[in-house]
């Protein structure tokens, strides 16, 4: 489905953007409050990690509509959250290998299977705005539909990892996810460093 018409179209992604982040907030809250009655840290953490996602697609739908200064402006803000999450994937390898946590195949079961839902919802909300020449539109799109092929690598390279005798290509992965993760902020910082130099050039 294509937009002729950029109000209809404005419109129309905001309703969406605003479902897809509220949508996952619901889903991080549920997943946390049954971990805290359950007292599963593996669930816990697993409910927590989905801030990033809240906070990449709130931003957006805040940010959707406020001009441009303010939409390029967000692209910094996604970059840090973006580098925060590498950091907190590499904070949670570290403790991972200093504490060892039991393998629990049911709790990363529903993690894995809840995280393709949630990634291929999130396309399907977005799907219509693929062809969009609004530049957050567009970024938010291949975000979700980038996520949505990492989501299903990464949760079977997971299952893989954690049947494994040994813990070292679980390690090996969230050492590549931060990589993923650094590489992804350092691309739009990068960016926006080329544009500020255009400008001032220019000026």
């Amino acid at each position: 489905m294509s937009f002729s018409d950029p109000v209809h179209e404005a419109r129309a992604f905001t309703r969406a953007i605003w479902f897809v982040a509220l949508g996952i907030a619901l889903f991080a809250a549920g997943q946390i409050a049954v971990a805290l009655s359950l007292g599963n840290l593996t669930l816990f953490k697993d409910g927590v990690d989905w801030i990033y996602d809240v906070l990449l697609y709130g931003l957006a739908a805040i940010v959707f509509g406020r001009g441009e200064t303010a939409e390029k402006s967000s692209a910094l803000v996604i970059a840090l959250i973006m580098a925060t999450a590498g950091a907190h994937t590499l904070w949670d390898l570290a403790d991972k290998i200093a504490n060892p946590r039991p393998i629990e195949a049911l709790v990363f079961g529903f993690s894995a299977a809840s995280a393709v839902v949630i990634a291929i919802l999130v396309v399907a909300a977005l799907w219509r705005f693929r062809a969009s020449e609004n530049a957050l539109i567009a970024a938010t799109w291949l975000a979700s539909r980038n996520d949505i092929v990492k989501t299903t690598i990464y949760v079977g390279l997971g299952f893989g990892a954690r049947v494994y005798p040994q813990r070292w290509p679980e390690y090996a992965l969230d050492v590549f996810v931060a990589g993923l993760l650094f590489q992804s902020a350092w691309s739009i910082l990068a960016k926006a460093l080329r544009e500020r130099r255009g400008v001032k050039a220019a000026a």
